[in-house]
């Protein structure tokens, strides 16, 4: 038994397994609430007092589609990409300007990036939905707009953080080895920054994922998404399957893409020298 051997690497073991199970926890806290989800989504018949389904079947399935669920998860996933990405680019820049530049009138800027958690969400929606109304904007844009605004705060918040941290010296390196503007963008910031605008991404998808009201709304009934889709099916009768089954199909997605961001948030960092290379 060496030195290390002792007390110091026997409190690390511990702490790594307490980590580990904390983790699994976790996991079977959030999980756990979906069980019932999924075994609703494949019963035929489940009547009091059976604690399981009596009857398994596909016949939700088929609900679903005629409910309209697979085009209304098609227009959800490309709407949320759409804010994602504008809502991602539209926050890093707004981010590194306050960070780096000298924007005019910083704090009002700030504040007014903020603005939309602030505000109540029905109230602003009804004014903004009189403007783009009068301003003839179609209602796939208005949407897309609307919840890129909304999705901003987050994603602003996020691209700042980053910045705050993030050292300007290696674009000033790379500059001094020769290398141009988008060089420098594609070889030193973007690899630096890239766990944060996976999670600014994450957040502003998220926004567009689950809103409902600004769909609702400013979409006039033209832009039918998931959730307004599992809205309408949870508020008829005898149609708990399906309702069970859609929601599951409007968790997935942003689990999957919540794994994939933790996943490439835990990559290894890149060294100066690899940056600068």
């Amino acid at each position: 038994m060496t030195a290390l051997d002792g007390p110091l690497t026997r409190s690390r073991g511990a702490g790594k397994a307490l980590r580990r199970l904390l983790a699994v926890a976790l996991a079977v806290w959030f999980a756990l609430p979906l069980l019932p989800l999924l075994l609703w989504s494949f019963a035929d018949r489940w009547s009091f007092p059976s604690v399981l389904p009596t009857a398994f079947g596909l016949r939700s399935l088929d609900q679903a589609v005629a409910f309209g669920a697979l085009p209304a998860l098609g227009r959800s996933l490309v709407l949320s990409v759409v804010v994602a990405v504008a809502a991602t680019l539209i926050g890093a820049l707004a981010a590194r300007a306050l960070t780096f530049g000298a924007v005019p009138g910083a704090r009002l800027v700030s504040v007014l990036l903020l603005a939309p958690i602030a505000l109540p969400p029905f109230a602003a929606v009804l004014g903004v939905n009189v403007v783009l109304l009068r301003a003839h904007v179609p209602p796939v844009v208005g949407v897309a707009l609307v919840l890129t605004v909304m999705a901003l705060p987050y994603t602003a918040f996020v691209m700042r953080t980053a910045y705050g941290a993030y050292d300007r010296s290696y674009e000033e390196e790379a500059r001094l080895l020769g290398a141009g503007r988008l060089q420098v963008l594609r070889r030193v910031q973007l690899p630096m920054i890239a766990p944060a605008l996976a999670r600014a991404a994450f957040l502003a998808f998220l926004v567009a994922w689950s809103d409902y009201i600004v769909t609702l709304i400013v979409g006039g009934g033209e832009v039918v998404t998931l959730p307004l889709v599992v809205a309408s099916a949870a508020a008829g009768l005898g149609n708990d399957a399906a309702v069970a089954l859609m929601s599951l199909s409007a968790v997935a997605p942003p689990v999957l893409l919540l794994v994939g961001v933790l996943a490439f948030g835990r990559r290894r960092p890149r060294s100066s020298k690899e940056v600068s290379a």
